[in-house]
Order: structure tokens, then sequence, then C-alpha cells
């Protein structure tokens, strides 16, 4: 049986990219045999809180008695109805997280996966005039790396801004926001700012343009908004040096899982990020965070009101708290 509520988190200061802007986030949280999922429906892949609980609605039946039956699971919810990642994840993670309380063992260890705790997550500065920018670098300090939204007009200076705060490593991520000329021009011109890398730079099926792109620049791409599943790391096999891996794209854990092995095969580096989520969500993806090579697993730490307890943020790393399954409880239980 599974039972879900829907709760609404703020975020601390307006999140703003490409897509749209926000102050608040309202989530679905699942609850099946006593393990936690979340899904955090994003507007721009087709999904809203309706649609969500419509679909985990006429899930019952695909899940069947026996969780251990993870793959018959999953396909049986792709039978549910195509696309609702955010939904399907919200699934997969409550059942990931029931077994591993059932074994008293974390989800990591339940995947064979050993914990690491010298990969920062990085922190993001969303959208905003640069100096509102420079503030909330300012304003949150402690972090080895900074992803700085850009994509729109002005954005070299707010990276400037930005840089003016930290000495420490940035990330800029266009959301889909440039044309390949401006990308090439924009990069070229952040590269002085000791940029790491630059994520999604152009409209995700804007292929050639990646392939244009990759030869132009010096600078790692890294491709996120048209990288679902598994099936659509071939599409840009050696377009981009690396790829962007969310639980509430793939469809949960296990798909994610696959999606590394696959991206591994192609030679390219793999980032785990999220969605504005709480606890719930960054905790399960942090549970394959020590087989990436970047973290962007901040979610959590841009709301005010996260009702949870789980992975955090220490000094800029995940810290994995000692219990089963992904190891999240309500603060009230914490």
């Amino acid at each position: 049986m599974i039972n879900f509520k829907t709760i609404k988190v703020h975020l601390i200061d307006t999140f703003r990219t490409t897509h749209g802007a926000a102050d608040e986030k309202e989530v679905v949280i699942v609850k099946i045999a006593g393990g936690l999922g979340e899904a955090s429906p994003v507007s721009y892949y087709g999904e809203t809180v309706e649609t969500v609980i419509s679909f985990i609605n006429r899930a019952d039946n695909a899940i069947g008695d026996d969780f251990f039956k993870l793959e018959d699971i999953c396909n049986n919810l792709n039978k549910v109805a195509a696309y609702n990642s955010a939904a399907k994840a919200s699934i997969d993670i409550a059942i990931h997280d029931a077994i591993g309380k059932k074994l008293n063992i974390p989800v990591y260890k339940l995947l064979g996966i050993t914990p690491r705790d010298n990969i920062p997550t990085s922190f993001t500065i969303s959208l905003s005039d640069p100096d509102t920018m420079k503030k909330q670098t300012e304003d949150n300090p402690g972090y080895q790396v900074y992803k700085v939204k850009v994509g729109v007009p002005g954005d070299i200076d707010m990276v400037a801004a930005v840089r003016e705060a930290t000495d420490t490593r940035i990330r800029v991520d266009a959301n889909a926001g440039w044309t390949l000329k401006e990308a090439i021009q924009k990069i070229k011109h952040m590269e002085k700012y000791n940029i790491e890398f630059v994520e999604q730079p152009l409209h995700w099926k804007d292929y050639e343009g990646f392939k244009i792109l990759r030869s132009k620049i010096d600078l790692p791409i890294i491709a996120d908004e048209g990288v679902m599943t598994a099936e659509d790391i071939p599409l840009f096999k050696d377009i981009v040096d690396g790829i962007n891996i969310k639980l509430q794209k793939s469809g949960g854990i296990r798909e994610a899982f696959k999606m590394i092995a696959v991206a591994r095969a192609f030679k390219m580096k793999i980032m785990i990020g999220c969605m504005v989520e709480t606890s719930v969500g960054v905790s399960a993806a942090a549970q394959l965070a020590p087989l990436v090579d970047y973290i962007d697993l901040d979610g959590n730490l841009l709301i005010s009101d996260d009702p949870y307890d789980g992975v955090k943020a220490v000094n800029g790393y995940l810290k994995y708290p000692d219990r089963p399954g992904i190891g999240v409880v309500e603060k009230d239980d914490a």
C-alpha cells in the first residue's frame, strides 16, 4: 500500500534559473512499508504534483509483495505510464529505503558501494543581479565549490561578482539558455575566472551545436536536461565530457545506478545532482555519490523548513548518518 502526502517547503532565497523562479516548492512524500521516498516534480519535464499523485494512485498493483524484485517493479511502473520520472523515483526510493531498513543496512551498502567523505558538494548561486549573487556567496561560506546559474544577459558580470566573493572552485550552469554563438563567446570570457566546467550550455537537442562547441572551447561540458535515463547517454557520446544524473529525471536509484555504469563505459565524467528537494530526495541520491566525480546535492540546503534529517553537508562535504536505508528520519524523531 502506497501512502503519500504533499508538503510545501520554502526557499531561503528566490531560486532563479533560465526555466523560471520560485520561492517555494511543493513535493510529494511517499511511504511504503516504512520506507520514505520523494517526488519533486518539474514542469520542464511535464510533471506536477497532480500528475505525481495520479500516477501513485495507479501504481499499487505494480509493486507486488516482494520488494527484492526491484527490476520487475521498475518494469511494472513503466507499464503504468511512460515518463512520470519523479513519481517513479518516489516509489523506487521508498522501496530501497524499506529494503535497507529491513536488512538494517544503508542503501549504499545494499548496492555494494564504499562510502566516501572526500567529494565536496557544490552550493548553487541562483540568477540575480551581480551584487545579490556576490552576497549569496558571501552569506554561504565554507563550501569547496559553487555552482553559478547563468544563461541570461549580463551573466559574465554575475560570474565575475561571485569570483570576487570566493577563491574556491566555480562551475557555471546555463540551463540551456545560450545559443551556440553566445556559448562560445561567453565561455571564452568566463575562462579567466577559473571555471571548472560548463553545464548544459545549449538546448538539450542541439547535438550538432554541442559537437561544434566542444571543438571550440577548452572547458569540459556536462549535459543535464537531455540525459534522463541510460538510453539517452549514447546520444551525447563524443560531444560532451560528462553527464548530470538526477533521481527525479531517471526514475530513481536503480536506473541511476545503471546510468553510472553506461557513462563509465563511454568514459564520461559523472555528476549527481538534484532538484529543490528535502533531505529525503537528497539523501537517496547521496547513496550513489561515492561512484561519481562531482556532487551537486544542495537541494535541501536551499530550503528553510526541511522537515527531515538525513545526509548533511559539513564544511562542504557530505556526511552520512549512522542509520539504515537512505538514513532519513523526521526532525522530531532525530
